[in-house]
């Protein structure tokens, strides 16, 4: 972490995703805790991530995805950001990540073996998201 300094979080909906209502919950929550949010909206591509995340000086990029093809639009993420330099950003996914009923622990494995730092189901409260930033970052 890095000292005195306010955590920057780019959010976003990955894809052809149109979900907006999620991701204003997201930035309220996040900035109510008192995170530095800039949020990318939705339809929003790895491109855009990754310069949003360059421009800001982003500490952790926070992907969410409802329309179930989080495992498309999210394959590969983690290498174009190592590309870009931001070796040290951490990666939060969460959402409707696949399309279906599949078995969670699978879905969480799939997103952590493509570099994820966090991985959660749909229905997770902002407040675990919250706690994990306070945990991954040494802010308590």
């Amino acid at each position: 972490m890095r000292e005195n300094k306010k955590i920057t979080i780019v959010l976003g909906v990955i894809g052809a995703d149109v979900h907006a209502v999620g991701n204003r919950i997201l930035h309220h929550a996040f900035s109510e805790a008192g995170f530095n949010v800039v949020n990318i909206g939705v339809m929003a591509s790895q491109e855009e991530f990754i310069n949003a995340a360059i421009e800001t000086n982003a500490d952790v990029i926070v992907v969410s995805s409802l329309y179930g093809h989080g495992e498309i639009d999210c394959r590969g993420l983690k290498e174009k950001t190592v590309e870009a330099g931001l070796t040290d950003v951490r990666l939060y996914v969460g959402g409707n990540l696949v399309v279906g009923k599949q078995d969670w622990k699978e879905t969480e494995k799939k997103f952590k073996n493509m570099g994820f730092d966090r991985v959660y189901p749909p229905g997770t409260m902002p407040q675990e998201v919250i706690d994990d930033l306070i945990e991954d970052f040494n802010l308590s």
